[in-house]
Order: C-alpha cells, then sequence, then structure tokens
C-alpha cells in the first residue's frame, strides 16, 4: 500500500490581507515515491499551496486556515518551520532571495555547516553536488555575480544537498536557457528515479517539463484544484488552454488539424506519440508552405559599433568587439546560453554600465546621453522584479513614474488603468505588492515601463513565470505597439516567442552575435542550437519523427494557424 507524504484535508487558507481565501477545499492525496507537476494561471494557488508543503504557511504567512495538512506525517499547524525543514527541501523562483553564503561553496555548504558536518565531508559534498548540477567552475564567486541560469543551480545544488524526502521546485526552469533547462528537467528525473524522493514541481513551461514523465498533473484555477490527473488523460482535453495554460505546440497542432486523439497513444511523450494515420492527416493539414514575404527595409534606430565590457581588466570579456543595428518598428527576439552577455548588452544600452565601443541613436551619439536621457527613449524591464520594484501598492508602482515626470494626476489615473488591464492587473489594482506571485509582480513591472510609452522597449524574459492567458495579452499589447512603430526588443529564452513573435533574432555567444537571422532558420539548424544551447522546437521534433518531408513548411504552417494566416 502505497504511504501518503503530502495531505490536504478540506483545507482552505486565507490570507490576513486578503478579502477572500486563496485556497478554498482542497483535497488531495501525494504520495511517497511520486513526481507531480502542479500548473495554473497566476494568482491561482500554487504560490501559497507550496508555500504550506515547505512551512511558510502558517509560520512566516499568516492567516485564516480550515482544514487540515500533513506533511510527511507532521500536521501543519503543529508543527515549526525548522521542524517541517527537514522534510520538505525547497528551490524558490526567486533565486536571490534564497542566497545566503558570501560564495557559491559556502551557499551549498549551508545546511551542513548547521549539521556540523566535518569539514572534510563537507568538501567532498559540496563537490559532489557542484559537479552535478554544473558549477564547480564557480565555488569561489558571489552568487550575486552569476547569471540567472547559475544561479538557478546553486540553489538547486544548495537543497539538495540537504537529502529531505520532498524536493519542491517552484519555477525551476524561468531564467534557464532551454538547454540548461532540458538538462535541469533530467537531473530532476534523474534524483527522482534514483531515490525514495517525492518530487513537486510547480512550473509555467509545461512542455518543458514534460521532457521527463510525471506521475500526475494537478491544476489549480481561482484557488481550486480544477484537475488531477494522469498527463495522457489531461492532454487529450481542452482544460489546459481553458485554464489559460499553454499545452505543448503539437498537441496543439494535432487538435488544429483535426486529429482523433482519443485515437493517439502516448501523446504525452513527444518521443513516442503515435496514432492511425497521423503522418497523413498531417501532412495534408501542412498543405503547400508559403514563401515568407520579404520584408521593407527599415530606418536604423540604435547602432552598435565594437561594443566591448569586462567586469575586471582579468576577466574575459562579457561583450566582445559586438557590433549590430537594431532599426525602428523591428521586433527582435535575443537569444543565448546563460552568461552569454545578452543581459549585460542591453545593461551597457541603458547606461547602467559603461562599455566601451561606438553606440548612435538615429545616428546621433548616445554614450554621452545619462541615465535618464536614455530612459526617455528606451524602456527596460529588469529579469528580476524585486529588483525594480520600490513602492508597497501596485498602483503606486506603475503610476511612480509618471507621478516623478509630473504628469496630470488625472491623466496618470487614466494612462495607469489602461496598462493594468493590458497586463492583467486590473481586478488586482488596490492589492499590495507582497500579496503577488512572482509573475504577477513580473507583471506590475513591465506595467510601470509601458506606461512611460518609451520609443524601444527592451523586456528581459518577459514570459518568464507567466501563464499562457496573461503571457497571450501581453505580446499581443506588444504586437499592437509594434504596429503603431514601437520598437520592441526582447531577451529570452522562450522558444516559442520567438518563433511566433519576433521577425528577426540575435543569437549571442561568449560576447558575439554568433547569429542574425529569421527564428525560423535559426531554430531549425542543430549546430546553431547545440552552440548557442537553444533547444529545437518540438513542432520540427515531432515533423521529422513522423517523417514529413518538410519539417520546416510544418512549423511555419503552425505559426500561420497561431497568427490568424500570417506567415514569416
Amino acid at each position: 500500500m502505497r504511504k501518503a507524504i503530502i495531505s490536504f484535508e478540506n483545507f482552505t487558507f486565507q490570507y490576513h490581507s486578503q478579502s477572500e481565501p486563496t485556497l478554498k477545499n482542497v483535497n488531495m492525496t501525494i504520495y511517497e515515491g511520486e513526481k507531480i507537476l502542479i500548473v495554473g494561471p497566476s494568482g491561482s494557488g500554487k504560490s501559497t499551496f507550496a508555500n504550506c508543503i515547505n512551512g511558510l504557511i502558517p509560520n512566516q504567512y499568516e492567516g485564516t486556515i480550515t482544514g487540515e495538512v500533513v506533511i510527511d506525517g507532521k500536521n501543519l499547524a503543529q508543527h515549526s518551520l525548522f521542524d517541517l525543514s527537514f522534510s520538505t527541501s525547497t528551490v524558490l523562483q526567486d533565486t536571490d532571495s534564497q542566497f545566503i553564503g558570501l560564495t557559491v561553496a559556502e551557499d551549498i555548504a549551508f545546511v551542513l555547516e548547521n549539521d556540523t558536518v566535518a569539514q572534510e565531508e563537507m568538501k567532498q559534498q559540496v563537490a559532489r553536488w557542484a559537479e552535478v548540477v554544473d558549477v564547480n567552475q564557480h565555488l569561489d564567486k558571489r552568487p550575486q555575480d552569476l547569471s540567472g541560469g547559475q544561479k538557478q543551480r546553486v540553489s538547486m545544488a544548495g537543497v539538495l544537498i540537504n537529502e529531505a524526502p520532498i524536493l519542491l521546485f517552484d519555477e525551476p526552469l524561468a531564467n534557464l536557457d532551454p538547454a540548461a533547462g532540458k538538462e535541469a528537467i533530467h537531473l530532476i528525473d534523474r534524483i527522482h528515479n534514483e531515490g525514495d524522493t517525492t518530487v513537486v514541481i510547480i512550473e509555467h513551461r509545461l512542455e518543458d517539463v514534460l521532457e521527463c514523465p510525471v506521475d500526475r498533473i494537478i491544476v489549480f484555477n481561482e484557488g481550486e484544484i480544477i484537475a488531477d490527473q494522469h498527463p495522457d488523460v489531461l492532454l487529450k482535453t481542452n482544460l489546459l488552454t481553458e485554464s489559460g495554460i499553454r499545452e505543448p505546440l503539437y498537441i496543439t497542432a494535432m487538435k488544429a488539424a483535426n486529429v482523433d486523439l482519443a485515437t493517439v497513444s502516448e501523446i504525452a511523450n513527444l518521443y513516442h506519440v503515435q496514432g492511425p494515420g497521423l503522418k497523413d492527416v498531417l501532412k495534408s493539414w501542412q498543405g503547400i508552405t508559403q514563401e515568407s514575404k520579404k520584408k521593407e527595409k527599415k530606418t536604423p534606430l540604435l547602432t552598435l559599433t565594437d561594443v566591448t565590457y569586462q567586469y575586471r581588466k582579468q576577466d574575459p570579456f562579457v561583450l566582445d568587439h559586438l557590433s549590430t543595428t537594431i532599426h525602428q518598428g523591428e521586433k527582435i527576439s535575443i537569444v543565448g546560453r546563460n552568461g552569454a552577455g545578452k543581459s549585460t548588452l542591453f545593461k551597457a544600452i541603458c547606461g547602467f554600465i559603461s562599455a566601451q565601443g561606438k553606440m548612435t541613436w538615429q545616428g546621433k551619439d548616445l554614450t554621452s546621453d545619462s541615465i535618464k536621457e536614455r530612459a526617455d527613449k528606451i524602456g527596460y524591464v529588469l529579469q528580476n522584479p524585486n529588483q525594480m520594484i520600490s513602492q508597497k501598492m501596485i498602483f503606486d508602482e506603475v503610476a511612480l513614474g509618471l507621478r516623478l515626470r509630473g504628469v496630470d494626476p488625472a491623466d496618470i489615473q487614466t494612462r495607469v488603468e489602461k496598462v493594468l488591464q493590458v497586463c492583467g492587473l486590473y481586478p488586482f489594482r488596490h492589492w499590495p505588492i507582497s500579496a503577488l506571485s512572482y509573475g504577477q509582480k513580473k507583471r506590475v513591472t513591465i506595467a510601470s515601463i509601458l506606461v512611460l510609452e518609451p520609443e524601444m522597449l527592451i523586456l528581459d524574459e518577459p514570459t518568464a513565470g507567466q501563464d499562457y492567458r496573461h503571457y497571450t495579452e501581453m505580446m499581443v499589447f506588444l504586437d499592437e505597439l509594434n504596429r503603431l512603430g514601437k520598437t520592441i526588443v526582447m531577451i529570452t529564452h522562450d522558444m516559442h516567442l520567438m518563433l511566433e513573435y519576433s521577425e528577426r533574432t540575435l543569437v549571442i555567444n561568449d560576447g558575439k552575435i554568433l547569429a542574425d537571422g529569421a527564428p525560423i532558420d535559426i531554430l531549425t539548424s542543430p549546430p546553431l542550437v547545440k552552440e548557442a544551447a537553444l533547444k529545437e522546437t518540438t513542432l520540427f521534433t515531432f515533423a521529422t519523427r513522423l517523417g514529413l518531408t518538410d519539417p520546416i513548411g510544418f512549423t511555419q504552417r503552425f505559426i500561420a494557424f497561431e497568427e490568424g494566416g500570417r506567415v514569416r
């Protein structure tokens, strides 16, 4: 008989600051050794659910509780955070808030130091787990100096070393490049298979998590569990998309082609999915690939020539004589592995760091402009929302920039409310920011920049932590801005965003431009995908595995379907 390790019975939780419960009458059981995926739109209660599993509720976040939660035999209401920490290890969505040590090695060793483990054994354990997550070359560095993906790996090592029976991953892929994300999912799977560990993953990137099998998918919506099913059952329904969650692209393609999913087996496994006549149905749906329309020539907006930057003289170049031009009205995605120099490049453009080389804006020198002068032209949304937020309330945060510019209060009210509606935040406009999930905070920071109406908008990982519904609303809004002449630049690990929402992609590797071209050309080049740590779209993989003669054309057909017939 399977033993329950996590149990919720008629559980309801309401934060003291809220008028309605965040979790409502939750009943569910997770058994020892299971691997569970938790999905749901932003604000659905996933993070609150996670905070119950690791004991932050009610020990850190207070509220009204009814019902019962038992974690590894411990009643949530009767045990301290310290007691519960022996049962659950958590990799947080916001890695910066998890770091304690001055160096990577110290941070990984933190739990062992508290347990007074002998120094020699501690060194061996740190070295082992650092190698497992591939941060062994960074042990002497400060965690804060690492890229987002590297920080995530350090956090993973810090919790894995504890070897608790429950591993909780809250958006583990949010800051990882596609290749590293794939490696992380395989690493989690290996850890799960090699031990008796129970794994709970909360993640918006469902398709990426399903790279390895999960036992069940639990769907939250408006604080309630609306589905608890095996992936092969759930993925044949429309429940995910109806709940604002993106299903795997190849499944959307099968639905678009009117494939009878009842006849499809192993639908959750991209590499094994099959069905009678599947190839012929998809080939017929694909039809004849339309030729891409030539893009009209656009006016140069921002030109970079030999831009160079290194943190310290003895360090390698983060930006290595990089040259490119961004044109007025373009919509560009910037991709590459973690640490390639993507974020550094745009910090240099915005004046946050002083790089060498030439930068011009509409032909005029940009390097002499102050940060404020550049901000009038260029809006930059940082990857980590906590690095941008300074106000307590949502409305005040979005309105801050306008108030500092002396905009009329009535105009501020109108513009802020409009942007909040676009970003899916209007219902929460009177909420404190502290009550938001990480994904909701991300939308607040995007809204605070959009409201200023800059000529160029740079978004660092705009879809990280976003559910599909708000993701789509945001990208549609960015599309509209682009049609009005705004230049949109997106630093992203999201290959779907790259394919569907950008007309041009710059691939950065080791501080240089590795490739500059159409997104579909880049993602269908295996050598380039490998070198830049990208991930081949599942559409191309699916079409290739089925033996379709034109996998690129199949991918183009899907993009056209998603975009209402528009083919790049």
